[in-house]
């Protein structure tokens, strides 16, 4: 906990946005987070305790590598067995553990690393007057770091759950939160889900 609750405004007008927790990056599948079992009960518990304020994005990859622009298609002739030719419909699919809050929790697909480059996204924070965007999720260094940086740009408070997060690389890791704690001052917060419990109350 922190020595001082002055430190984090009150968190109001929040959503909490749950980046890519799938099967395809959870133990066994094609881009597995060994960790995201650690903190899968984590995540639930926030879902739980605010499922209608919760959007789970999904990492929908290209039927062929040929259906995206530009350096994605080198990437996904790389990862054929990720695109959906190839890839399970389920491998896609919300870990159980998660689907069960669907509904009331929403679901947005996005075709690349951000959240954002749905555009939805974008347009149904700013109508529903959202302030701040609470972040956990997969991966902290690839689809968690773009979403962060979109929701900069785009003016939103973020507020990341640093036990709520997991990645691949340990490195990576470690290097994004102390980014997020040196670099970004005054626009992204880092609490633990129980601090979270503390400052978000609807």
């Amino acid at each position: 906990m922190r020595d001082s609750a002055s430190e984090v405004a009150d968190i109001s007008d929040a959503v909490h946005l749950c980046i890519d927790m799938q099967n395809i990056f959870a133990p066994g599948g094609l881009w597995a987070t060994p960790w995201m079992a650690r903190v899968l009960p984590t995540i639930a518990s926030i879902v739980s305790r605010h499922q209608a304020r919760t959007i789970f994005t999904r990492f929908i990859t290209p039927e062929d590598p040929e259906d995206r622009p530009g350096q994605w298609q080198s990437y996904f002739r790389h990862w054929r067995e990720a695109t959906r030719k190839h890839l399970p419909p389920s491998g896609l699919e919300l870990v159980p553990a998660l689907s069960r809050f669907v509904p009331p929790a929403a679901v947005i697909d996005k075709p690349a690393y951000s959240a954002f480059s749905n555009p939805g996204l974008a347009s149904l924070l700013i109508e529903k007057n959202v302030g701040t965007v609470v972040i956990t999720g997969a991966e902290t260094d690839v689809c968690v770091l773009s979403t962060v940086l979109s929701a900069v740009d785009l003016g939103f408070r973020v507020v990341i759950i640093e036990d709520a997060l997991c990645s691949s690389s340990d490195v990576g890791h470690d290097a994004l939160m102390t980014m997020y704690r040196t670099r970004f001052h005054g626009q992204v917060d880092l609490m633990t889900a129980e601090e979270l419990a503390e400052f978000w109350r609807e």
